[in-house]
């Protein structure tokens, strides 16, 4: 009896553990089909913006989006944007803006969207995991394609991002300050206080911001700190301005930040 009771309760073990991993299983394949299904969607349908993939580390295939002026000429090196997405937006959300490809065919500018991995990764500037470090190397990974295959003016790299992009800018910023020309913020959402600034204040920077937005608090705070540090910074403050329709679908505010950009070149650190 005893034998057989100890079998049994062995039994009983053995199918609760298979139950459990079946449910973990189960919960993974959801989450793995989500950032298939979810993260690649894309937003914009429009023939002037090339939707593209490649291949993760991991095996994903990962999408980016990219603008390349009409008459491309390879033997001229051109300006690039690298352009952050706000959260739980999709890769290409970006190339919706008002005007945003006019102002780059007008500026003669490549304009490039990563998706940072998934939707919601913050491009690293957040809690530190997985997704985090895996989105930061998206991003990344997409900039290496693009001065891979285009002839890129290396002293004209710019990033700017809008909410969670915008704390990403400031991350990437922070990370790689060598690489970038000239930054663009519009109403970020930093998790981090402005000393960040300090990493990358040889670099200028154009700061876009709703005064009817809850972060242009904390908006004010970094631009103060850039004045503080000396930076080169234009700050904007848009009167009765929210947190997205200020410049998603504001035109005149999303020209400055190409005007900014049109006037910025590569710094040396010791400058």
């Amino acid at each position: 009896m005893t034998g057989n009771t100890g079998r049994l309760s062995m039994n009983r073990v053995m199918t609760r553990a298979a139950m459990i991993c079946c449910v973990f299983v189960f919960v993974m394949g959801n989450s793995a089909a989500e950032r298939a299904a979810d993260s690649n969607e894309s937003a914009i349908d429009d023939a002037r913006v090339q939707h593209r993939t490649y291949t993760f580390s991991d095996g994903e295939e990962i999408p980016y989006a990219l603008f390349v002026p009409a008459g491309y000429d390879s033997s001229k090196a051109y300006p690039l944007i690298v352009s952050l997405h706000g959260l739980r937006r999709q890769y290409d959300w970006l190339m919706g803006y008002e005007g945003i490809l006019e102002f780059a065919e007008r500026d003669q500018m490549l304009l490039v969207t990563p998706l940072g991995y998934v939707r919601d990764g913050w491009f690293g500037s957040r809690e530190k995991n997985e997704n985090a470090e895996k989105s930061e190397q998206d991003v990344m990974n997409v900039l290496g394609l693009v001065r891979k295959e285009f002839n890129i003016d290396e002293k004209r790299i710019y990033l700017w991002g809008h909410s969670m992009g915008g704390a990403g800018t400031y991350h990437l910023a922070a990370k790689y300050p060598d690489i970038w020309a000239g930054l663009g913020v519009a109403a970020p959402a930093p998790s981090v206080p402005p000393d960040q600034l300090e990493k990358f204040k040889h670099i200028p920077i154009i700061a876009l911001q709703g005064d009817q937005d809850r972060l242009v608090k904390p908006m004010r705070e970094w631009v103060a700190k850039m004045k503080e540090l000396g930076m080169q910074h234009v700050y904007i403050e848009i009167p009765g301005g929210d947190h997205s329709l200020f410049v998603s679908k504001n035109r005149e505010t999303l020209d400055k930040l190409f005007r900014f950009f049109s006037i910025v070149e590569k710094q040396d650190a010791s400058d």
